[in-house]
């Protein structure tokens, strides 16, 4: 599927919103009384949320609106975060600040890259996008807004709503994050062959029950949601929304008995093919699962009850084994037997005995699978009109065996030699799914993340049973050629039951009344000749009565095929040449029909075209950032081995900037302690960042968090250079301990080891090592030489640095660095040197003058009733280059954070590496 634009965000605010005087514009634009807005504490007022979404045939043209205002008296963020499904197009998105509207225009890639640095060359650039394909992804947009200003955003994008399970099934994401005055989501359908029924179920949960409203006519269905602000609410007395998940609407259409509708207009046809009421074709298939180290725990639990279940819904004509692998590869039975009931629960006792741990052998494992069914396919055991698959279930990379991915998935499709079908379950956020997408796409399959949750087995029996159905193989379509052109797709491997074929082409309709087409087929006891015949002038009626419909649906539903067939092939192009040609064709797709793709980038600008922001996709489609800052927010840590986004960072030099202006670079949005040592606050809010310096003695333990609440402490203990410089004795962090009181789990850093502990149990690493260590879901991941980072599910992430010096160096030593995201989930009660600012102090800064040196001016800082003295200069982020490091700007505070920090650094000091703070 298509990987689109997916994250955008802007900091800093454009200067176009000032007056030649400076000032900024009041709104000229008219939204009404913006009174009785409910804002939270940070004084940002949702007047408005609204979704509209119109199905024309099966293509889904969706917006979603929000209009809020900055109420505070300070500038702050503005975020509007919404979900878009995977493989949807974004086409369009507009931003209106106080009447001064932004466009978009899609141009190809590097034209668009060179546009953005001219402008940013001139001073006119406001902010940068980046992308990354996830099962539903965001699209994130935050800008600075000065206080009393009012913000319209508005995203445009458009799906092919595919049929699974016999229905059709709109998802819409409805996260508003705030209470809004006005909340709409309206959704259209408009079927030419008639609606069956329509159904909302009740996704939002029990809350929401009874208010959406849904009427339905023979080809025409209205559904609306509109919650009163009251009926939002979590309760009657809270502040905050309960609106926060997926709107669904699931529907079917009227079908002839052949199974098949054209719909042809304005030139297109689309061909639906959905036969049903045929016999089941037998189907090989083998269930491949991983039992690494990293499946323990519930996603183990659920995935051994989904397969319990899957088992038990295997037909007495198929044919089954089970493989399990983790650095090893084992098979329940070396060749496919019959599916009888002894087989069956034989394997099931088989699955309750598997017990994850070791690497991850992905290569080996899907290699042996299509040994045992080539095998079986060469001694004459399949059915001819069989159909034979793999389900593959994994939660991660490769550690053991072939771990180059290109590698594997060329392995793969040698060995499938286009005879099997590969489908691929994605457990968790750990899992490569570009790479299960592109492997699965390689052989004729499909693939689908899950989360490793409650709802895991859930989740796994509906994806099987969307591919344990083939009631046809070997589908070929066949048009008049005299007519049709550009054809997507005409052969199919494999029809599944509930689901759905769609074809689209070019049809020359001025000198045809009719467009035949005719399927042919294998089924289970004989070929099947299925006939199609559509007047060409059907629709025209119809559509250009309708205000709703789409009148380019027909247009778009070909481009979305073509567009998504292209870059299949693209990933299979067995030459170079091959490559350029269909990458050239998709560009001419994109500019085209206006849509993002992985060789196109959206360029968002205002009507005077002085300030303008790129939409644009990253090298290393895994990499990310903090939120709040340029660059990649993932909708869920998608990352390599289970590394926070935030962990790895392209780094981007930083440029001086006016005060209230946000920092522009991703490194900045990050507690970090590093050197000897530097401490960096960043405080998101204000988006500044506050620097001071600890000097205290080699061997003192510092507290950096503390925090009750959750149970985690974070210390540092410090070492000394091998001698003084400069009539000072520099000290570093040598050991750093992590506290998890309530998994009981110490981790211990040091310059040349890692150690886990859990009561006797314990396990040390080397900083030579790279590899993972999971204990009661606390994941740490290191990299040779380099990092290592320690990550708590979702709540909690820290990375730790490592520097080497010179052995032989006369004064520095080797010594450690910490960097800590401000996401991190912590409880009111923390502390620490670092902890203490999860809950972020008022800061002030005024009074700027020049300092001692020009490059260091100084400003007064007014914090926690203190007026402070501070000096502005830059900083070093190690985590894109340990050598040189990164420029971060900041306010340096003296005197070891005094007047910054609550007391003195001195009460900061602990007797042990896992001591909680004790405070007065």
């Amino acid at each position: 599927e298509v990987q689109n634009l997916i994250d955008l965000e802007i900091d800093g605010f454009p200067s176009s919103s000032k007056t030649r005087s400076g000032r900024y514009q009041r709104s000229t634009s008219d939204w009404g009384y913006v009174g009785d807005l409910v804002e939270d504490d940070d004084k940002i007022g949702l007047y408005s949320y609204k979704v509209q979404s119109t199905i024309t045939s099966r293509l889904a043209n969706t917006m979603i609106q929000a209009k809020m205002v900055n109420n505070a008296k300070r500038p702050q963020q503005i975020v509007f975060d919404v979900q878009v499904p995977k493989g949807a197009f974004i086409d369009n998105f507009t931003m209106d600040i106080n009447g001064i509207t932004f466009t978009s225009q899609i141009r190809e890639k590097s034209e668009a890259r060179k546009m953005y640095s001219q402008a940013k060359a001139r001073g006119k650039a406001a902010g940068i996008v980046r992308s990354n394909a996830l099962d539903m992804e965001n699209f994130k947009t935050e800008v600075n807004v000065p206080p009393g200003m009012r913000i319209q955003f508005e995203l445009h994008y458009h799906e092919m709503i595919r049929r699974k399970l016999s229905s059709y099934e709109h998802i819409i994401s409805v996260k508003p994050g705030r209470l809004a005055k006005h909340m709409e989501v309206d959704v259209r359908i408009i079927e030419p062959q008639g609606i069956r029924y329509v159904h909302v179920p009740n996704s939002l949960g029990d809350h929401f029950d009874g208010i959406a409203t849904i009427s339905k006519g023979e080809k025409k269905a209205h559904v609306s949601f509109k919650p009163t602000m009251a009926q939002q609410r979590k309760c009657p007395t809270c502040s905050s929304t309960a609106v926060d998940g997926n709107f669904v609407v699931q529907y079917d259409v009227n079908r002839e008995t052949t199974g098949g509708e054209l719909e042809i207009f304005n030139g297109y046809f689309i061909h639906f093919f959905a036969p049903e009421n045929l016999d089941p074709l037998p189907k090989n298939i083998l269930f491949v699962i991983d039992v690494s180290g990293s499946m323990w725990g519930l996603k183990m639990k659920q995935t051994i009850e989904a397969m319990k279940a899957i088992l038990s819904e295997l037909r007495a004509a198929d044919q089954f084994s089970l493989i399990d692998f983790n650095h090893n590869v084992r098979c329940w039975r070396d060749n496919l037997v019959s599916a009888t009931p002894a087989q069956v629960e034989d394997a099931k006792k088989y699955i309750q005995t598997i017990h994850p741990n070791g690497g991850t052998n992905i290569n080996e494992a899907l290699l042996r699978a299509t040994f045992i069914l080539n095998e079986a396919q060469n001694l004459g055991m399949l059915d001819p009109n069989s159909v034979s698959m793999i389900v593959f279930v994994s939660d991660g990379d490769p550690t053991v065996g072939e771990l180059k991915l290109t590698t594997i998935q060329k392995n793969v499709k040698q060995s499938m030699k286009d005879e099997f079908s590969l489908f691929c379950l994605g457990i968790g956020f750990d899992v490569d799914y570009d790479f299960l997408q592109r492997i699965a796409t390689d052989n004729r399959g499909m693939a689908q993340r899950i989360f490793g949750n409650q709802e895991t087995s859930a989740q796994m029996k509906k994806f099987y049973n969307q591919v344990s159905t083939p009631l046809l193989k070997k589908i070929q379509f066949n048009y008049p050629q005299e007519s049709v052109s550009d054809v997507t797709q005409s052969s199919f491997h494999n029809y599944f039951g509930g689901s759905e074929i769609v074809v689209a082409g070019k049809v020359d309709t001025e000198n045809l009344q009719h467009l035949e087409s005719i399927v042919t087929a294998t089924a289970a006891n004989a070929e099947l000749v299925m006939e199609t015949l559509r007047d060409v002038e059907e629709l025209d009626g119809f559509m250009k009565k309708d205000r709703y419909a789409d009148p380019e649906f027909t247009k778009k539903l070909w481009a979305y095929l073509t567009v998504n067939q292209m870059l299949a092939e693209r990933n299979t192009a067995p030459t170079a040449a091959l490559k350029r040609n269909i990458t050239k064709s998709i560009l001419q797709m994109s500019l085209d029909h206006h849509i993002v793709t992985p060789f196109t980038a959206m360029l968002i600008e205002n009507a005077e075209k002085d300030e303008i922001m790129l939409a644009d996709q990253p090298k290393d489609p895994r990499r990310g950032c903090c939120s709040g800052t340029l660059g990649l927010t993932p909708n869920a840590p998608n990352n390599n081995k289970g590394i926070p986004a935030w962990a790895n960072v392209t780094a981007v030099p930083v440029s001086y900037m006016p005060e209230q202006r946000s920092p522009p670079v991703s490194s900045l949005s990050i507690n970090r302690v590093d050197n000897d040592p530097h401490f960096i606050i960043h405080l998101p809010k204000s988006q500044r960042n506050i620097c001071f310096n600890i000097n205290s003695e080699p061997g003192k333990i510092l507290n950096l968090v503390s925090d009750p609440g959750t149970g985690v402490v974070v210390n540092g203990q410090l070492v000394g250079g091998k001698k003084t410089e400069n009539k000072k004795l520099n000290t570093y962090f040598g050991k750093i301990g992590f506290y998890f009181k309530s998994k009981g789990l110490k981790v211990e850093i040091t310059t040349e080891t890692i150690t886990l502990k859990d009561g006797s149990y314990s396990i040390t690493l080397s900083w030579s090592d790279t590899g993972r260590i999971i204990r009661k879901q606390l994941l740490i991941s290191i990299k040779k030489d380099s990092n290592v980072t320690i990550s708590v599910g979702e709540e909690m992430s820290f990375m730790v640095l490592l520097h080497r010096v010179w052995k032989n160096h006369p004064v520095n030593v080797d010594f450690l660095g910490i960097y800590i995201p401000p996401e991190n989930q912590m409880s009111p009660a923390a502390h620490g040197l670092i902890g203490q600012f999860a809950s972020e102090p008022e800061v002030y800064i005024h009074h700027q003058r020049p300092g001692q040196a020009p490059e260091k001016p100084q400003a007064t800082m007014e914090v926690k009733g203190n007026k402070l003295t501070v000096t502005k200069g830059l900083q070093k982020d190690y985590r894109t280059d340990r050598v040189a490091g990164t420029d971060v700007q900041c306010w340096f505070v003296h005197n070891s954070g005094k007047g910054f920090i609550d007391g003195h650094y001195k009460d900061y000091l602990v007797p042990h590496l896992y001591s909680f703070l004790k405070r007065p």
